[in-house]
């Protein structure tokens, strides 16, 4: 099975617009996609009582990758005891657990930052991590490259293989160690993930400016850089149960019309979808 959708669901326009009546933007979205990836769960531990209202709004095939929270993935830049961690794993996962319980927790996406280099700190961190998700399906993306230098590459992928991590294949700027190149591994045979972050150099290395979410995913994806990845879809495909792609292209609103445009070069239609509301006034 192959599963295409976007990263969030409040801020494409191409959805939001075509709306007759107002509903909740992301029953709304459920009726052009069947996953989505949570993008909020980063920033706080969200409360058990909001995931129940999005369960809600979703229809009973629909999954969520949700991202790991920012103080998992050292992104917050604090220092935790290895208590306070377990504390805060507890709590994530006490709120999960309606998401859980409806088999719609696709996977949980831990994103981790550019200064997560290889080394044996980092590699005991990850081991951490999958001894307190042990029960869960988890995802990891690098964003540094230490961990795919050619002499390494095959013992990161054997690393993830043997701990059962979820491989994010990504397609985004090859800007420097702080960005990763593609590589076409499958290390859990239940789940693979594909992340679309654009290709905009300039906009990858303009973190720390201003406008930097602005820019940093500022990119519309070619019929011809979209045909590259039909081939690799379908051989990855292959050798999973489930393979999830996700477009993150959205600065300028560019990720609905990718993701629509790659599902068509695929075949793949999607079914028991929310119903779409039809504006009869509209000329399409």
């Amino acid at each position: 099975m192959t599963l295409i959708g976007l990263t969030g669901w409040g801020d494409h326009q191409d959805i939001h617009q075509a709306e007759i009546n107002k509903r909740h933007k992301l029953e709304a979205y459920a009726a052009h996609f069947p996953v989505v990836e949570l993008d909020s769960a980063f920033y706080s531990i969200i409360k058990k009582e909001q995931y129940e209202k999005w369960l809600d709004q979703t229809p009973s095939n629909f999954s969520f990758v949700v991202k790991a929270y920012q103080a998992f993935t050292g992104h917050d830049r604090k220092m935790y005891t290895r208590k306070e961690m377990k504390s805060l794993f507890n709590d994530y996962q006490a709120n999960l657990e309606p998401l859980r319980d409806a088999g719609k927790l696709q996977c949980i996406l831990f994103q981790f930052p550019p200064w997560f280099d290889l080394n044996s700190t980092h590699i005991n961190r990850l081991k951490f991590i999958r001894e307190h998700f042990k029960d869960y399906p988890i995802a990891i993306e690098f964003r540094n490259r230490t961990w795919y230098d050619k002499r390494i590459r095959k013992k990161t992928i054997d690393f993830l293989n043997e701990n059962q991590w979820i491989h994010t294949i990504c397609d985004e700027p090859q800007a420097g160690v702080g960005s990763i190149p593609t590589v076409l591994e499958v290390t859990n045979p239940q789940q693979a993930l594909i992340r679309f972050h654009g290709r905009n150099v300039y906009g990858w290395n303009h973190n720390g400016q201003e406008n930097w979410r602005e820019v940093r995913f500022l990119y519309n994806y070619s019929i011809a850089e979209l045909s590259e990845w039909v081939d690799r879809i379908h051989q990855l495909k292959q050798q999973v149960d489930q393979l999830s792609i996700l477009f993150n292209n959205n600065s300028g609103g560019h990720a609905y019309q990718n993701a629509k445009t790659l599902q068509q070069m695929l075949n793949i239609s999607y079914e028991e979808l929310n119903p779409k509301q039809i504006d009869l006034f509209s000329d399409g």
